[in-house]
């Protein structure tokens, strides 16, 4: 009975060694200040919405996205306030780049959708320029109607899907 309990006693050792060592050294100090970082970015500065510097922060202080009236592409007082505080963000942080996807709800032709996202996403492209951030680090795209976060035939679904939303990426140039 001895030699199952050392045995036990070895597996338990092994696995502990294991879960030790499979865990984030950020966990235990040995990360960066920010954090470091953990595959799912749970505890390093990417996910931390806390973190100023994070994409984390970024989407949910900041805010990523900016909304658009019917048929608009023109920017009102808000998205222009969330857009200054994306710009102010991205000056701060230049080892980000962004991805401006421009959306519209379902009413209309796909092809009409396609060109008001794309007039969005410029908009706010054009906007986070005027306010420093360097254009090689934005591009844009359109997604017109295809990538609705609500489904349904009412304002309140439309309304969420008239948007152009800042997709942040680290490490790239040009």
């Amino acid at each position: 009975m001895s030699g199952k309990i050392k045995t036990a006693g070895k597996a338990l050792l092994v696995m502990a060694v294991l879960g030790v060592s499979a865990c984030d050294n950020a966990i235990f100090g040995g990360g960066d200040d920010l954090g470091g970082s953990s595959a799912n970015g749970a505890f390093g500065a990417d996910g931390n919405p806390l973190v100023e510097r994070s994409p984390a922060y970024f989407q949910q202080t900041i805010g990523d996205r900016v909304l658009f009236e019917v048929d608009q592409s023109g920017l009102n007082a808000e998205a222009e306030s969330i857009l200054a505080s994306q710009a102010s963000w991205l000056v701060a942080n230049p080892d980000y780049n962004a991805t401006i996807e421009g959306h519209a709800d379902e009413q209309g032709t796909r092809e009409y959708n396609l060109a008001l996202g794309a007039r969005r996403a410029n908009a706010a492209r054009e906007f986070l320029i005027s306010q420093g951030v360097a254009g090689n680090r934005i591009r844009t795209v359109s997604f017109g109607k295809e990538r609705p976060l609500e489904i349904c035939s009412a304002e309140s679904c439309y309304a969420k899907n008239r948007r152009a939303v800042t997709i942040l990426a680290a490490g790239l140039t040009g």
